[in-house]
């Protein structure tokens, strides 16, 4: 069965997070990023849009948290947890977070993007060009580099793909470049298409 078939069949062909009906796809709940029954949702274009895009956000939309937040889904308990993060100056969000209780392993996964942070805290990745990078994203070099240790120097245009995030210092980055991990200022890179 395919996991689109498996999770219409776990939604009763329902958004889970707000039970719409009509336009409804599959959701991947960072940071996977493959589809896969533990990792993904079945949603609606309005939910996926408003999660995507915090700028489209209509807080009287996720009201629907209030049922969905008790689903059993780990993954959907992680999207209720961020977007009630998200809420939670409207005042209503704050009491189902005092509410919602999530086991330690799916905690950890809801924190993963960093919603419970204040955005003055938040440490954010920035490429050469200032454009965000996540985990995940390919990079280019913009500058040959001499990788301290490793006798090697990252040339001018070498990619570096999948790179993961320095989760306490918003200038390091870490990926692989001819084969060696290695750890890149950010200053150094610039976001692949």
């Amino acid at each position: 069965m395919s996991i689109k078939k498996e999770l219409q069949s776990r939604s009763n062909n329902c958004c889970e997070i707000c039970t719409a009906t009509e336009n409804l796809d599959i959701y991947t709940v960072e940071p996977a990023t493959k589809e896969s029954l533990k990792d993904s949702i079945y949603i609606c274009n309005t939910c996926k849009e408003q999660i995507e895009d915090a700028e489209k956000m209509e807080s009287n939309h996720w009201r629907c948290l209030n049922d969905s937040m008790w689903s059993e889904v780990p993954a959907v308990q992680v999207v209720a947890w961020r977007m009630l993060h998200r809420l939670k100056k409207e005042g209503w969000p704050q009491d189902l977070l005092d509410m919602l209780y999530l086991d330690e392993d799916t905690l950890e996964w809801a924190k993963a993007t960093g919603e419970d942070i204040d955005e003055s805290e938040k440490i954010i990745h920035k490429d050469s060009n200032g454009s965000i990078l996540k985990a995940g994203d390919s990079v280019v070099m913009i500058k040959d580099l001499n990788v301290k240790g490793a006798n090697f120097t990252a040339k001018r245009g070498d990619f570096m793909r999948n790179i993961s995030l320095v989760h306490d210092n918003a200038e390091h980055i870490e990926g692989r470049v001819n084969g060696q991990h290695i750890v890149v200022l950010t200053k150094y890179v610039k976001k692949s298409k």
